[in-house]
């Protein structure tokens, strides 16, 4: 498995900004959420299945976003999926060198 650190770095940065606008129609209560949260599920899963990366009990957390993607609680979990998915992206990076 070859984890590309500058993929990751643009697979993130792509999310922080998804994020970024997620966060803000969360705070305004605004329904086009899902529409945005359906962007960021994909990215996720597109990623994740290519460099083969999914965190711990990754498959359940994700059907969980997937079934509510409106709810905070969902984004707050896609969160932390993306957040732990780039840390085993660069823990693979350091083991390959070894």
């Amino acid at each position: 498995m070859n984890v590309d650190q500058l993929a990751v770095n643009e697979w993130f940065a792509e999310w922080e900004q998804l994020q970024q606008t997620i966060h803000t129609l969360h705070q305004e209560r605004d329904a086009n959420v899902v529409v945005h949260m359906r962007k960021a599920i994909a990215l996720f899963e597109n990623f994740v299945t290519d460099e083969n990366l999914m965190p711990t009990n990754g498959q359940e957390r994700l059907t969980f976003v997937k079934s509510r993607p409106a709810q905070y609680a969902c984004y707050r979990q896609l969160d932390e999926l993306f957040k732990e998915t780039k840390k085993r992206a660069a823990r693979l990076r350091i083991q390959q060198k070894k």
